[in-house]
């Protein structure tokens, strides 16, 4: 099958803001890759496309990486190709803790006693190859000692992070959602292809939906979306979550820790653990030892990209 690649230059902040699941055109995938170890300005965006791009694809693309200025797009055609399996080629297995991610260009069998998880590429946020969410299953793997009874995943993209929940806590009511319908339907078919039973789908904004606080309170509570909305959600986050509940936060580089920690401690929760991965981190609180009331109405206003979705 003859298929097409474009790729432009740009920087790591307009990698990491790219969605893979935005509709730029039908039948393409957008790939990003760090040309240079630690450098901000350096990177490229690589989209595959199943026809050759028109000037409208062009602009969009451009759109998203409005570094690159007046640069010409370096355009390829790829002859006889498996253009899907070709731009997952850089996407290696990656391991943390007891879990292996990996897509069908990359099969694996898992160490014993661990879990793979089949997560393709250009799907929605979550493949694992992101910091935040690599750094995000890692934490989950360590608290696997812990009890959970009600988990919930915030924002939850591919499912990546409620599937390794389901797993390490299979007798726990686990909950997925996502304000983006499309991440929902992701998550659902990644659920069938790796077997995975027993996490509710709900499409949500932030944790307002009823169908969310009917099930609270939750004694997991997981949120890997962005610093902004991190900040904004922090009233409503913690008023789903039980008294002592476990709170992992990601999304947020570390430049933007403070915020987020101040938020969620002006709600009553209290800061256990960083992980520092590269600029990002990856956070752990407890919440206080109340249910915690909000003491205003709060506003669901400013969430807009809220999905970091890589």
């Amino acid at each position: 099958m003859t298929s097409w690649k474009l790729s432009l230059p740009c920087t790591r902040a307009e990698a990491e803001a790219i969605d893979a699941s935005d509709d730029v055109a039908e039948g393409m995938v957008l790939m990003t890759t760090e040309l240079e170890e630690d450098d901000r300005e350096h990177w490229r965006l690589d989209a595959y496309l199943e026809a050759e791009p028109t000037p409208e694809t062009i602009a969009a693309l451009l759109a998203l990486v409005p570094s690159a200025g007046a640069a010409a797009p370096v355009i390829e055609r790829l002859d006889d190709a498996d253009w899907v399996t070709m731009s997952q080629q850089g996407l290696e297995p990656i391991a943390e803790g007891r879990f292996v991610v990996h897509t069908s260009a990359h099969p694996v069998t898992p160490p014993p006693g661990g879990r793979a998880f089949l997560i393709e590429a250009g799907q929605a946020f979550g493949t694992g190859h992101h910091a935040t969410t690599s750094g995000c299953l890692a934490m989950l793997d360590a608290l696997s000692g812990e009890r959970f009874d009600s988990i919930i995943d915030v924002g939850t993209g591919t499912g990546l992070l409620a599937f390794a929940a389901r797993h390490l806590w299979p007798d726990a009511a686990v909950i997925a959602t996502d304000i983006d319908p499309r991440a929902i339907v992701v998550t659902a078919e990644n659920a069938a292809l790796n077997a995975i039973e027993g996490v509710d789908l709900i499409v949500a904004d932030g944790a307002l939906d009823d169908g969310i606080t009917a099930r609270a309170p939750y004694d997991l509570l997981i949120a890997n979306i962005l610093a902004g909305p991190l900040v904004s959600m922090a009233p409503e986050i913690a008023a789903i979550a039980a008294p002592g509940a476990t709170i992992v936060l990601a999304g947020l580089l570390e430049t933007q820790r403070a915020d987020v920690v101040a938020a969620f401690e002006a709600c009553g929760c209290a800061m256990n653990e960083v992980d520092r991965r590269g600029d990002w981190s990856i956070l752990r609180l407890t919440a206080g030892t109340e249910r915690y009331v909000p003491t205003k109405p709060i506003d669901p206003k400013g969430r807009d990209g809220w999905a970091l979705d890589l």
